[in-house]
């Protein structure tokens, strides 16, 4: 006999997800989300990340189920057998990084990314950034439209798309990946330990002034951003037994 969850659905605004929700809460019931034991999210890749922004105070474990476009952080739609397949779920624990940006006047502006920290170039100029690691300069110039940081449940997303590296997600890495760099003109990153603190500075900020983004927040024309991982922030997620994120990110290093 299966323990009871306390379950609480939550959807993006998509028709075919609003309606998952009214027919999952009619049949398993929905409770506050302060009260669940498990939030069931309804969308897709997108809706996911929102829905673990959200879930920063409580830390409730999230499992999602694919209702929008782009499902690769969810289990496979299905109304049937799902408090078994929660009892049976694999557990992943990810952690997001803090990015610090640095304005003009001298204000600090902080988020939080559970995919990336990524600067990018704000004009039809490229972006030119001085790259510290651990307070060592790297790179004293790179020549490029951006660069980000990305966690390992990030690798996957906008920095594979941007030709950096897949992480497993027990490695205790994070991806440093260039977008379109000019110069040096064959730098494609670096892996770097989950303890390194990165630093960029922007250089020639009021000519080529540049954005810095965690996931959806965003600050316009930074000249100096900090990005480190947040180990003391823990979020898990669900996902379908046999169909683990583990498996889905090396599945998609052999994908043809």
């Amino acid at each position: 006999m299966l323990a009871p969850l306390a379950l609480t659905f939550v959807a993006s605004d998509r028709p075919e997800a609003v309606a998952a929700r009214e027919r999952l809460t009619e049949r398993y019931g929905s409770v506050p989300v302060a009260e669940a034991d498990v939030i069931v999210a309804l969308g897709g890749d997108g809706f996911m990340l929102e829905t673990l922004h959200n879930n920063l105070q409580l830390r409730t474990p999230v499992y999602g189920m694919n209702r929008g476009s782009v499902g690769f952080l969810m289990n496979d739609y299905d109304e049937e057998d799902l408090l078994i397949r929660l009892a049976e779920a694999d557990r992943t624990v990810i952690h997001p990084l803090q990015m610090d940006a640095w304005v003009e006047s001298g204000e600090v502006h902080s988020g939080l990314a559970i995919n990336e920290v990524s600067l990018l170039r704000q004009t039809r100029q490229s972006a030119k950034l001085r790259v510290s690691i651990n307070d060592k300069v790297r790179l004293e110039e790179l020549s490029c439209d951006g660069c980000m940081v990305a966690t390992p449940a990030g690798s996957t997303a906008y920095n594979l798309s941007a030709h950096g590296p897949i992480i497993p997600l027990d490695a205790p890495s994070l991806a440093l990946t260039p977008i379109s760099a000019f110069r040096p003109r064959r730098w494609r990153g670096a892996l770097l330990s989950h303890t390194a603190r990165v630093r960029f500075d922007v250089l020639e900020p009021d000519k080529r002034p540049v954005s810095a983004t965690a996931d959806n927040f965003e600050v316009r024309r930074v000249t100096r951003v900090e990005v480190r991982e947040r180990r003391d922030i823990s979020l898990t997620m669900l996902f379908d037994a046999g169909k683990s994120f583990e498996e889905r990110v090396m599945a998609e290093q052999f994908a043809s």
